[in-house]
């Protein structure tokens, strides 16, 4: 379901200043306490990477761009770039990682009562807005994170190392789910079942979303999700033929 590679153009000035992608709000260490000043000054560092990698992936391709450049552009040493990715690979798919932790996060925090599939859906809805909201330059947000998206889908390497990734996070998911509802995924099937269907529909939306989109806000992309999962059940269960 890929799309054909588009030419990129370098931004200039603000429009490359506004090409930022959402990042994961800070959270709590695993004591409640809220990061101190080093680790928010570390975070700072990395975000700030992350966000000129991809504005210079956006701008002008990810063959194209250097660890150098990515390193000029926030005005740290190619060794500081290394001290929190490994490669270049690897932070182009530093959001969408940090995107997922969010959403398993989310995921887990929903109330029990809710079913499983009625729990992964207000999850996405609530990473779509917070990720958003955690972002400082508003509306460009969402089409930065789907032109990137777009952009692993198109890179080969980065796609393989993207599925790999997405196949991880299915299985938090399926353990997240099976713990929720106290059933064993080894031997029932559905939280397998309904991780796989979601995590499909998902990136089925995901895809069809394109960069002529007016509203490119997150509310439009939930939209779009929405439409995609409320064709799960007919799509599954449902007669085609009327």
């Amino acid at each position: 379901m890929t799309s054909a590679p588009r030419p990129h153009h370098r931004p200039e000035g603000p429009a490359m200043a506004a090409a930022h992608t959402p990042a994961a709000p800070a959270a709590p260490d695993t004591t409640g306490r809220l990061p101190g000043l080093r680790e928010r000054k570390k975070r700072q560092t990395r975000d700030a990477l992350v966000q000129a990698a991809h504005q210079l992936f956006l701008g002008q391709g990810f063959a194209e761009t250097t660890v150098d450049e990515i390193a000029a552009a926030v005005d740290v040493s190619q060794r500081t770039f290394f001290r929190y990715f490994a490669n270049k690979d690897e932070v182009a798919l530093a959001v969408m990682a940090d995107a997922e932790n969010h959403f398993i996060e989310c995921v887990r925090q929903r109330p029990a009562g809710e079913s499983p599939f009625e729990a992964l859906r207000a999850s996405i809805v609530q990473s779509w807005r917070d990720l958003a909201t955690a972002d400082r330059t508003g509306a460009g947000s969402v089409t930065s994170a789907l032109e990137l998206l777009r952009m692993i889908e198109e890179t080969p390497t980065l796609l393989a190392a993207h599925l790999r990734r997405v196949t991880e996070q299915e299985r938090v998911i399926v353990r997240v789910l099976a713990e929720r509802e106290g059933v064993d995924p080894d031997q029932d099937l559905r939280p397998r079942v309904l991780a796989a269907a979601f995590g499909s529909v998902l990136r089925a939306a995901h895809l069809s979303w394109t960069p002529d989109h007016e509203d490119t806000g997150p509310e439009a992309m939930i939209a779009l999700i929405d439409r995609h999962l409320d064709q799960l059940g007919p799509a599954l269960a449902g007669h085609w033929q009327h």
